[in-house]
């Protein structure tokens, strides 16, 4: 415990010494056709970008350092990850390569039944992946609280460093997987579902009050991993406010609300959710702000999270989707010269159901605190750097 509070002490002083950058990745637009081979150019600071962005054939495989991912199809989606085993993503979050569902990108794979069940909610304005995850198999402790990645940071050079976010499937993109679209808004959290309460809160009646109101089979995720991600329309007007990364202190249940569970495959439609802290009390609409580290545990949070409502679901087998993970096998390179990655279908349709999704349904990946101690103290939205990043807005 004492090192552990050394090294979270040490990382905040760290944090708060970091300049915002005057190029943040939130403002780089960078076509598909133009990526070049590291979009974050800095040396100091966090240091250089750890890995790149071009990536094709020259590139997959195990040892990969691609930092260029995808959101596109329930079969065909990217999560960053460590590149080396038995890390947290706290202490690795500026160097997180992607990890991905498809070969073609130029990525490493995700080791086959890492995915033990995931659900794509297609909004007008995002695409949300949620699921349960084994992450061991994606070089994450098993007992790491998780984090919060985002095209962000504490300096504006987001977490991965240069990391990029591709689509295919928005709705602007008018149905052409050949073409693939930028997304600078977007996040992505990775934590354990249970023992990451007790070392965040510190507050057993809170504790209790969220596991009662938010996750009713808990439960049955100790000892594996959840994850959100969401990425968002840049041609939508609300595009920064769907997908806010200036709450990273209250994970899923509140940036990602979803009906994830374990076992099930599962595409949706659905409606854009309510921007995260923002609510309505006795006719009012309000905004929560999340408060500094520096005030200590939160205690309370003056709403309660919905999920928007979804229709259209039609559940999948996990062999039709990521079948490919089985079968590949890849070899490892250090460079590319293009863009890789060839659009995804959706596989075929097992049954389907439609209906409007609940909070406290069964099963549901509503995990309130998505950060490490370190973790949230690098990640911490200094005052300077979140002011300026919302300018940049």
């Amino acid at each position: 415990m004492v090192s552990s509070l050394f090294v979270a002490l040490a990382a905040s002083s760290y944090a708060a010494a970091q300049s915002f950058v005057s190029d943040p990745l939130i403002d780089k637009t960078v076509p598909y056709t133009a990526i070049p081979y590291q979009i974050d150019t800095h040396t100091d600071g966090r240091g250089p970008q750890s890995g790149y962005n071009i990536c094709n054939s020259t590139t997959e495989g195990a040892s990969s350092m691609c930092q260029t991912a995808y959101f596109n199809h329930l079969d065909d989606f990217c999560l960053f990850a460590p590149a080396q085993p038995n890390k947290t993503i706290g202490e690795t979050e500026g160097e997180e390569v992607a990890w991905c569902t498809k070969p073609g990108r130029g990525t490493r794979l995700i080791p086959d039944g890492a995915l033990k069940g995931v659900q794509l909610i297609q909004s007008p304005g995002y695409i949300q992946i949620a699921g349960v995850v084994d992450q061991e198999k994606l070089n994450i402790q098993s007992d790491d609280f998780g984090g919060e990645l985002d095209s962000g940071g504490q300096d504006g050079r987001g977490n991965p460093i240069g990391g990029l976010v591709y689509s295919n499937a928005f709705a602007s993109n008018n149905g052409n997987n050949d073409s693939f679209q930028q997304t600078r808004h977007w996040t992505l959290c990775v934590f354990s579902s249970f023992s990451f309460f007790p070392f965040y809160f510190h507050d057993t009646p809170l504790i209790n009050r969220l596991s009662n109101a938010f996750l009713p089979s808990y439960n049955s995720f100790m000892g594996g991993g959840n994850f959100c991600a969401k990425a968002c329309d840049d041609t939508q007007p609300n595009a920064a406010h769907l997908c806010e990364h200036i709450y990273d202190r209250v994970g899923c249940a509140y940036n990602a609300p979803n009906n994830a569970q374990e076992g099930v495959f599962e595409r949706c439609s659905g409606d854009d959710m309510t921007p995260v802290g923002v609510y309505t009390s006795d006719g009012q609409t309000l905004t929560w702000t999340q408060p500094p580290e520096s005030e200590g545990a939160i205690t309370s949070i003056p709403y309660t999270p919905t999920i928007a409502s979804s229709s259209n679901c039609v559940t999948f087998g996990s062999g039709e989707l990521f079948s490919q993970l089985a079968t590949a096998s890849g070899g490892s390179g250090s460079g590319g010269s293009g863009s890789g990655g060839a659009a995804g279908a959706s596989g075929s349709a097992e049954s389907s159901s439609n209906g409007n999704s609940a909070v406290g349904s069964r099963g549901s990946l509503m995990g309130v605190a998505a950060v490490t101690g370190w973790k949230e103290e690098r990640k911490r939205k200094r005052e300077h750097a979140t002011t300026k990043n919302d300018k940049r807005r």
